[in-house]
């Protein structure tokens, strides 16, 4: 279950950033609104990725999500625009995803 939680969280996070990336280009850089149109169908998907989940409670979803989030908001940033993270930000990252991994991995009674 936490390896699959995981995997939705990183795609969800990757559809997101994506999303919301493409609806930029499309607006803001001008490019085409082809772009927004194709942002807001990724930004559906990303909604549609956390019904998937197999954890039941719709808050611990999102709170294991903005754990998650932060860490692929930071590898989108080193891949797609050069950014070098310092230690502070990947020591941040760390105590992020042992978050993620409390919530999503805890062995829970009843």
């Amino acid at each position: 279950m936490a390896i699959r939680s995981l995997l939705l969280l990183t795609l969800a996070g990757l559809a997101e950033i994506g999303g919301a990336w493409l609806v930029w280009q499309g607006i803001r850089e001008r490019s085409s609104l082809l772009f927004v149109g194709l942002g807001a169908m990724v930004l559906v998907g990303y909604g549609l990725l956390h019904t998937l989940q197999p954890i039941p409670e719709f808050g611990r979803v999102l709170a294991a999500y903005g754990g998650a989030f932060i860490v692929v908001a930071l590898a989108w940033s080193v891949v797609i625009d050069g950014f070098v993270p310092d230690r502070w930000d990947l020591i941040g990252a760390g105590v992020c995803l042992l978050g993620v991994l409390i919530i999503v991995a805890a062995p829970r009674g009843g």
